[in-house]
């Protein structure tokens, strides 16, 4: 999976908004969504059947369903993989179709997983920065505040 240089920064400096949800937890970039799944301690790769489809996401350990749903936007299933880490986690990593500001993922199923009014807007806010970031190399964004247009990505700025 690639990311930018700029991206990859940015959020190690500036952090991601962490949607909780029972089984764990998920966050986004503005070029992927990181699901993190908690599984029993000693759980193995065998057990588990992912399944990762363009608009779908199917978790399985054994016979149970830990997660599964239309993903509220498209993802590149040759560019996204998950792991098991330290048997007792599973991570995802989706790499978003439609890589930019403007494609905030409220939820991250289709009917699902929702994020709350804060941390969409938390979530928003990031992406801009980052949309920022990538678009201004040479800077550092990762602790800015920003207020005003951020909503879809911020303002167009034609050059």
């Amino acid at each position: 999976i690639t990311m930018s240089r700029s991206s990859s920064f940015f959020e190690e400096k500036s952090g991601v908004v962490e949607n909780r949800e029972e089984w764990g937890c998920w966050s986004q970039t503005i070029e992927e969504i990181s699901i993190c799944i908690n599984v029993p301690f000693g759980t193995t790769s065998k057990s588990l059947k992912v399944q990762l489809l363009p608009h779908h996401v199917s978790v399985r350990l054994l016979d149970d369903i830990l997660i599964e749903g239309d993903l509220k936007a498209t993802i590149v299933v040759d560019e996204s993989c998950w792991t098991l880490e330290d048997k007792k986690e599973v991570r995802i990593l989706l790499l978003k179709s439609k890589r930019d500001a403007s494609a905030t993922w409220p939820s991250l199923f289709v009917d699902k997983y929702f994020m709350d009014a804060q941390s969409f807007d938390e979530t928003q806010k990031k992406l801009t920065l980052e949309r920022y970031q990538n678009e201004n190399p040479g800077f550092d964004f990762s602790s800015a505040e920003i207020t005003g247009q951020y909503q879809n990505g911020g303002p167009s700025i034609t050059q």
